[in-house]
């Protein structure tokens, strides 16, 4: 998320009520948890095992629980509590925003879209032309929808991200900042659930077609002309590139890719990054010829042994 302006090093640290290493004027300009950080962000990191990939990362000011010197060109914030100090910036900078109408008044519609009876569409979303949301789906705040795109009932868009931190009594809940995008052409169908970013944001690009009962984790980012079966389950942080087919009841882990073309038949689970231009079936996922192979010489061995 990028902030309305330019904060500095002395500010944040001062809101957060703790020590830093840096110059006071170093510019903050944007949060972002580690997978989607920028130039000016901030990020945070509380375990040993990540202290490099945060401190050597694109960001340029880290919130750490570990005093140590920081790389040219970048500050800290120490923290008891980096998770903590991350969330209290984040509902700062993004505080929940109540509803005062079930089509806000902040929310920009385009010429030509149909919003239908008890659809909700929340605080500065953005609508292009030609769209037509269903009765009973629900746009959260923030999000972005281009022209020409349908949206069935119960589905919504730019729901909260997944995202919670282990506690010994209980979990505590990482506070989206993100949006949620969708392209111009897109169609979604009805009870599928698309979760806006951590801190990024989730895609659907242009022309991708949904069916039913499809889940959306956040950060993901889903290519073009994509074809999305019916009750398929997509982690969050992964890239399905162009004219992926993912056929119904299709599950696909965090923080991996799919290449463009591939074909995922029903009822396949990807647990690793799969080339494009391949057809892919099983769970794990596996060339589909092979998978197939597999299975009649498993029938074979159980005929033979009886």
């Amino acid at each position: 998320m990028i902030f309305d302006r330019t904060y500095f090093l002395k500010e944040i640290a001062d809101f957060l009520n703790a020590k830093y290493i840096g110059s006071d004027t170093h510019e903050i300009t944007g949060i972002n948890e580690i997978h989607m950080v920028q130039p000016g962000d901030i990020t945070f990191v509380d375990f040993h095992k990540y202290y490099d990939k945060a401190l050597n990362s694109k960001a340029t000011t880290i919130i750490i629980n570990k005093t140590v010197d920081p790389p040219a060109g970048k500050a800290l914030i120490i923290s008891d509590d980096p998770f903590r100090d991350y969330v209290k910036i984040v509902t700062r900078f993004r505080k929940f925003e109540p509803a005062l109408k079930i089509v806000s008044d902040s929310a920009e519609i385009g010429e030509g879209t149909v919003i239908q009876p008890g659809a909700f569409v929340g605080n500065h979303v953005k609508i292009g032309k030609n769209c037509i949301i269903h009765a009973n789906a629900s746009v959260y705040d923030h999000t972005i929808i281009g022209d020409n795109v349908i949206i069935q009932s119960n589905t919504v868009i730019g729901g909260d991200a997944y995202y919670f931190k282990r506690r010994p009594t209980h979990y505590d809940k990482m506070e989206s900042c993100g949006r949620t995008i969708i392209e111009d052409n897109v169609e979604i169908g009805a009870l599928c659930a698309i979760d806006k970013g951590v801190s990024g944001d989730t895609i659907i690009g242009n022309g991708t077609k949904m069916d039913n009962f499809v889940q959306v984790g956040h950060d993901t980012h889903i290519g073009k002309n994509c074809l999305i079966g019916s009750h398929s389950a997509i982690a969050g942080v992964t890239v399905i590139e162009d004219e992926v087919i993912l056929w119904a009841k299709v599950v696909i882990n965090k923080d991996i890719v799919i290449g463009k073309g591939a074909i995922l038949l029903a009822t396949s689970g990807a647990d690793k990054s799969l080339p494009g231009g391949k057809v892919y079936f099983g769970a794990p996922a596996i060339d589909a010829r092979k998978k197939w192979r597999e299975i009649i010489a498993l029938r074979k061995l159980v005929e033979n042994h009886k």
